[in-house]
């Protein structure tokens, strides 16, 4: 036992996303590999939040699965409470760690079964992992799990259709609950819903954090959202960490221009008339990066070493960083 619960250290995971065998017989090309996740390190300790963001392409959701065990790393590896999940072979060594970790998923709709009643769809993890196997206990189980998420136990005779987006996704949760886990994986659970709905997520979810002691790998690109449940956060760049740094800390001194970028996109409420960078180019081709630091192409502080090294993440006071400018001092100090 420690007091970290996830540990990750260089996680890596590439897919081949070449042409068929035949079409490069004849076109002479050879294999293509996308690096999805690429050296990724951090650790999350019990009962914090730890969120990921990042735009859309950067290799969150995947290390999302990489965590919770719907792809086998590349390289490196993952551990949950000292257990290397990359040493863990058959169903019989994974179950008592995925009885443990959890996923609830991005969007609600897609994530239940439609022909199943709502009851069936919580009590499918009891079932699984035979936590309880009388019936009757099964279903006051059920019954409280749907309390927990605010939902009435008449709810169980449902289907999914019946429900809003808001409602699924407690469902969802309540689903995630099921098997009693220490740790939740949060894929974007609040992207798909209305902005008043979201709000009434996340305060459940902070509120059954509270309750129960969980802990959460929070992935979301919404920066204000990050800002309400974290505890720390990394930002990642195509499939890399570029800063890694308590909340409070990288909201108010982000190092890497690239965080900065992301800041510059919230709304200014308080109207300081602060001179914003504009958001510059696009996220580059996966498949064929950038050399040297992958942000160089998008990055006004880009020189000749950003453009030809790859900047490793290190220590800039309370903040981790990958970038040049940052270690060379050559970055101007950000007023919020």
């Amino acid at each position: 036992m420690t007091d970290m619960l996830l540990e990750i250290d260089d996680l890596a995971i590439g897919f081949d996303v070449s042409a068929p065998w035949l079409t490069r017989l004849l076109t002479g090309t050879g294999r293509r590999l996308l690096k999805a996740v690429d050296g990724v390190s951090f650790s999350i300790a019990r009962g914090q939040t730890f969120a990921l963001v990042g735009e859309s392409g950067c290799g969150k959701s995947t290390l999302a699965r990489l965590v919770v065990g719907l792809y086998r790393p590349s390289a490196g590896h993952i551990s949950i409470d000292g257990t290397n999940l990359a040493r863990l072979k058959s169903r019989a060594e994974l179950a008592p760690v995925r009885r443990r970790v959890q996923m609830i998923f991005q969007d609600p709709y897609a994530s239940l079964n439609p022909r199943w009643r709502v009851r069936d769809i919580v009590a499918e993890p009891i079932r699984t992992h035979r936590l309880l196997r009388d019936e009757t206990r099964i279903r006051a189980r059920v019954d409280e799990l749907l309390g927990q998420v605010s939902l009435a136990p008449e709810d169980g005779e449902k289907y999914p259709h019946e429900f809003s987006g808001g409602q699924r996704q407690r469902i969802s949760i309540a689903r995630a609950l099921a098997s009693e886990p220490e740790f939740l994986v949060l894929d974007e659970p609040t992207s798909a819903l209305d902005v008043s709905v979201q709000a009434q997520i996340l305060n459940l979810m902070k509120d059954l954090q509270r309750r129960l002691g969980l802990t959460y790998l929070f992935i979301s690109h919404n920066l204000a959202v990050i800002y309400h449940v974290s505890d720390r956060v990394g930002v990642m760049y195509l499939g890399r960490l570029v800063e890694l740094a308590e909340t409070a800390e990288l909201f108010a001194r982000p190092r890497h221009p690239y965080t900065r970028m992301l800041l510059d996109t919230v709304p200014d409420i308080d109207m300081t008339g602060r001179v914003r960078q504009p958001v510059i180019g696009e996220v580059p081709n996966p498949i064929d990066p950038p050399s040297g630091c992958a942000f160089h192409p998008r990055c006004p502080f880009a020189d000749d070493r950003c453009r030809g090294e790859r900047p490793e993440l290190r220590a800039d006071g309370a903040s981790l960083a990958s970038c040049h400018a940052v270690e060379e001092g050559r970055l101007p100090d950000f007023a919020r």
